[in-house]
């Protein structure tokens, strides 16, 4: 964990909840890791009462230090008979001993706990980095597990189900947070940050998933179930999302073998999703933000403002159902800070997805933007106008690409035109390039400078940024008159695309 002073510290559950507020965030090795060790920390507060008791009371509970004690004593005065033991053979802490006969002859490395490292996860093929017994510190196998357990992708366990507890044990389904962005509000301290996220109750609260074996009853594997209904919050973010079982090393202190499959399905609602913002697909249809690995996830930032700007021009009541409602609760401001100067209140809003091709984890992608209340329309302008200006410098340059292929290879065969093209397109380094400057404005905008002074800086830093990357993109061009020609026709066509009257006013230097 990471201290407001900038040390790094090993805290336990009890004494992170207890000292929240002295912590300024949860550490690990992803961002992924991170979200699930705050989704873990929500669900203990929700399973002890610890959470606001409506939406009016929301703004003023979120200023409220020590407000999460209550969640440490409740912890910390768990009944005997209540294990919370990693390595209980009976009821071991977010597992499933029912896979304990099994564990020895069919279970593998610890790096199959790992998303990052454990690949396809298909029995059928010959995984030995599975098999690797380096032993994973117990510390980081828990973190892994309840990364698993939100984010683990769809695929197929090495499990064998005819040998085990069932056919579909082997069937890992896509887990909660597996297929969709999940924004988190982040405060100053950890204190801060789990307050902002933990919503007012209606229902019942639910329990804890503890452990498999305990509780609810379960799902078995001889055949695929529906989802169950989730029973509250507590139960939603502590969900089991794969059937796992560690196995210990004999000093307790290492993890070296590891049985992975699948776990219980949620009926999830709209109740649930209450972090989600919408985006369109190419079918014209919508569904939660989802990650990329082809556009990047700040490029969608302005409907998270959107979000917020919504809920709070709604009529009637706000009930605070959705993080976005709950930010809008915040008083606005009247006007916009000082340039240079913090708003009143500042809120960091944290995008964070897994990206997978099929059942293969590829990236972890994640953004940070700022967000003040009462500054939604500007900050919506700002971001809604630097992802329209990237991307059309992006159309610009992928234009300028074809002007030099249609140059340098005026006889193409067909089949090799695209690689051709890919010569020339320096559509990647700009976006790469692109986050850090995105990142400058919106930050720019926060502190009260001016919103299209900003955008007209920002839009010459990319547009600037993007020919050079195209200039050293042809450099490899022979020097010769075709290659001089494919140059000029590239460049030419960049600046003109830039120049012309459907380019962004911002890239012509004017105001939109």
């Amino acid at each position: 964990m990471l201290t407001l002073d900038g040390r790094l510290v090993d805290l336990s559950l009890v004494k992170l909840l207890h000292d929240a507020d002295d912590v300024r965030s949860v550490e690990g090795g992803t961002p992924g890791e991170r979200v699930a060790v705050i989704e873990f920390l929500l669900a203990v507060c929700y399973a002890s009462g610890t959470y606001p008791d409506s939406a009016e009371q929301w703004p003023a509970w979120v200023d409220q230090k020590g407000a999460l004690r209550p969640a440490a004593e409740w912890l910390a005065q768990r009944p005997e008979e209540e294990i919370w033991d990693l390595f209980h053979p009976a009821e071991p802490l977010g597992q499933n001993s029912l896979l304990a006969p099994f564990l020895d002859e069919h279970g593998a490395g610890p790096a199959q706990l790992v998303i990052e490292r454990v690949g396809d996860y298909n029995q059928f093929f010959d995984h030995h980095h599975l098999e690797h017994p380096s032993p994973l510190p117990v510390a980081q196998a828990f973190r892994a597990m309840l990364t698993q357990h939100v984010y683990g992708p769809a695929g197929r366990a090495r499990i064998s189900g005819k040998k085990t507890l069932g056919d579909t044990i082997t069937n890992l389904a896509a887990t909660r947070l597996g297929t969709r962005i999940r924004v988190i509000a982040l405060g100053e301290s950890l204190g801060e940050t789990l307050r902002l996220n933990l919503a007012p109750v209606r229902g019942p609260a639910g329990e804890l998933n503890r452990t498999w074996t305990t509780g609810k009853e379960r799902r078995g594997f001889k055949t695929k179930p529906g989802g169950r209904e989730v029973t509250g919050p507590a139960d939603l973010h502590s969900y089991l999302g794969r059937s796992i079982l560690l196995r210990p090393t004999r000093t307790g202190e290492h993890v070296d073998r590891v049985l992975l499959g699948a776990g219980e399905l949620l009926a999830l609602t709209d109740e649930h999703l209450q972090d989600a913002v919408y985006a369109k697909k190419t079918d014209g249809t919508s569904k939660p933000l989802w990650a990329s690995a082809t556009r990047a996830v700040w490029r969608e930032a302005h409907a998270l403002y959107a979000a917020v700007a919504e809920a709070r021009s709604t009529t009637g009541g706000n009930d605070g159902g959705t993080l976005y409602r709950r930010l809008a609760l915040f008083p606005a401001q009247d006007v916009a800070p000082e340039p240079g100067q913090q708003p009143a209140r500042r809120v960091d809003l944290w995008a964070v997805g897994l990206v997978a091709k099929q059942t293969t984890a590829i990236a972890w992608v994640d953004g940070v933007f700022p967000f003040a209340p009462g500054l939604e329309a500007r900050l919506y302008l700002a971001s809604y106008r630097g992802s329209e200006i990237a991307e059309f410098v992006a159309s610009a340059l992928s234009k300028a690409a074809y002007a030099a292929w249609s140059v340098v290879y005026p006889n193409p065969k067909p089949s090799d035109k695209n690689a051709q093209i890919a010569r020339f397109d320096a559509r990647g380094r700009h976006w790469e390039a692109t986050r850090e400057p995105f990142d400058l404005l919106m930050e720019e905008t926060t502190l009260g400078e001016d919103v299209q002074a900003c955008l007209r800086e920002y839009a010459v830093t990319v547009a600037t940024a993007a020919r050079r990357f195209l200039a050293e993109c042809l450099d490899p061009l022979p020097m010769n008159s075709q290659g001089a020609k494919a140059r000029a026709a590239a460049l030419r066509k960049f600046d003109a695309e830039l120049d012309s009257a459907k380019a962004p006013a911002e890239l012509r230097g004017e105001i939109s």
